[in-house]
C-alpha cells in the first residue's frame, strides 16, 4: 500500500506540489502571524523590565498598554510622589504610539530622573543638548543602512538630531525630551505614567507605597502596580483583539489548506475511478481504499508541514535583514500547534473524497471512461 501511495503522488507531480505548497502556505501564515504578535509582546515585556523601575503609576481610567492612554497626568504629581516614604525616584514619561514607517512607542522623558532609574549605557554621544535632540538605541541605529550621532531622523513628523546611541532594552528605541513631546502632542506639563524607584522593593514596602498613594488627596483613583504585576498583564489574553486576530488568520489558513487538499484529492479520486474498481474487484475493502486516499493526504500534509516550517525560518531571516528591530518569536508549542492544525485540516479535506472512493461500485468503476 505504501508503494501505491507514493506511486500515486509521483504520477501527478504538479498536483502533488500544489497541495504541498498549499499546506506550506498554511503553516507560514499561522507561524508568521503568531511569531510577529508574540514577538512584539515579548519584546515589550523585555524592554519594560529594562527601564529599572520598581512600580508604575497611572490614572485609574488609563489602559495598561503603553502609548494608548495619552498624557493625562499633571507633571506636578511627580513632586507629590517623591514625598512618599520609600520613593527614591519618580520619573515622568509620555509614551506615544506612532504608526508612520513602523508601529512603535516613542518615549518622552525627563533625562535625569529616567536615567536615575537605571543609567543609560551610551555607545556613542550623550544626553540631550537641545529640545530637538533624540536618543536612539543600537537596534534602531543599525537599521535602514545605519545611523550615527549627528544624523537627523523624523519623529512625529518633526526632525530630530541624534545626540546619543545607547544599548537597547530600556523601554523604547527612541527617546526625546518630555517637554518637546508634550508640545508636539498638545499635552504640555503632563505625563502618561510615572516610573518609581524604591529604596527597597520587597513586597511589604511596595504594599506600603501603594497604600500611601491611595491615601494621598486627589490620587485615590490612581493605579499603582509593581513591575511584576504589570508584566503579568502582558499576555495574549489581556491584549484587545489579539486572540481574535490570531485565530482569524489561522481560520483563513485552515480554509485555504482544506479547499486545496479537498480539490486535489477529489480530482485524484475521479481520475483513478478505474484503478479503484480494479482494486475492489481484487478484494480491496472500503477501509483499504480509505487508507490509500488518507495515506496520500497524510504524506502530502507532512511534506507541506516540513516545507512550511523551513520557509518560515527563511522568512524570519529575511525579515531580520530588512527590519532588524522586528521581533519574530518562534516557539516549540506554536510549531506543534501549526503542524497539528495543518495536518488535521488536510485530513478533513480528504475525508469526503476518501468516502466517495470507498463507496464506488466495482462494476461501475471498471466501466468508467
Amino acid at each position: 500500500m505504501n508503494r501505491l501511495v507514493v506511486g500515486n503522488l509521483v504520477h501527478r507531480p504538479l498536483r502533488s506540489m500544489i497541495s504541498i505548497f498549499a499546506v506550506a502556505i498554511e503553516i507560514i501564515m499561522i507561524l508568521s502571524i503568531a511569531a510577529i504578535m508574540l514577538g512584539m509582546l515579548s519584546d515589550q515585556k523585555t524592554r519594560t523590565s529594562g527601564i529599572g523601575m520598581d512600580m508604575i503609576v497611572r490614572p485609574g481610567n488609563s489602559t495598561y498598554l503603553n502609548g494608548v492612554g495619552g498624557a493625562p497626568i499633571p507633571i506636578k504629581v511627580g513632586d507629590v510622589l517623591k514625598k512618599i516614604d520609600h520613593v527614591d525616584v519618580a520619573a515622568p514619561a509620555i509614551v506615544q504610539l506612532t504608526t508612520g514607517s513602523a508601529v512603535e512607542n516613542i518615549y518622552g522623558i525627563d533625562f535625569d530622573s529616567y536615567n536615575a532609574l537605571r543609567p543609560f549605557t551610551f555607545i556613542e554621544g550623550g544626553p540631550f543638548q537641545t529640545p530637538t535632540d533624540i536618543i536612539v538605541d543600537d537596534y534602531f541605529a543599525r537599521a535602514d543602512h545605519g545611523h550615527k550621532v549627528g544624523d537627523t531622523v523624523e519623529v512625529l513628523k518633526h526632525p530630530f538630531r541624534i545626540s546619543g546611541i545607547v544599548e537597547h532594552g530600556k523601554g523604547g528605541r527612541k527617546f526625546i525630551p518630555i517637554t518637546t513631546m508634550g508640545e508636539l502632542i498638545g499635552s504640555e506639563n503632563h505625563a502618561s505614567v510615572f516610573y518609581l524607584k524604591l529604596d527597597n522593593n520587597d513586597a511589604a514596602t511596595e504594599e506600603a507605597v501603594k497604600k500611601q498613594i491611595k491615601a494621598t488627596p486627589g490620587m485615590s483613583d490612581y493605579q499603582a502596580q509593581t513591575i511584576d504585576e504589570w508584566l503579568s498583564l502582558m499576555t495574549p489574553e489581556h491584549l484587545p483583539a489579539f486572540t481574535a486576530a490570531l485565530y482569524t488568520v489561522i481560520g483563513i489558513a485552515v480554509v485555504i489548506g482544506f479547499l486545496v487538499v479537498f480539490q486535489s484529492m477529489y480530482t485524484a479520486v475521479m481520475e483513478r475511478t478505474r484503478e479503484i474498481g480494479v482494486l475492489k474487484s481484487m478484494g480491496a475493502s472500503r477501509l483499504y481504499i480509505v487508507r490509500v486516499v488518507l495515506g496520500e493526504t497524510g504524506l502530502l500534509a507532512i511534506s507541506g508541514i516540513a516545507v512550511g516550517i523551513a520557509l518560515t525560518y527563511a522568512v524570519r531571516s529575511a525579515l531580520h535583514l530588512r527590519f532588524p528591530t522586528l521581533s519574530f518569536y518562534l516557539t516549540g508549542p506554536w510549531l506543534f500547534r501549526a503542524a497539528l492544525t495543518a495536518f488535521i485540516g488536510a485530513i478533513a479535506g480528504a475525508a469526503y473524497p476518501a468516502y466517495k472512493a470507498a463507496r464506488k461500485d466495482p462494476i461501475d468503476a471498471l466501466a468508467y471512461e
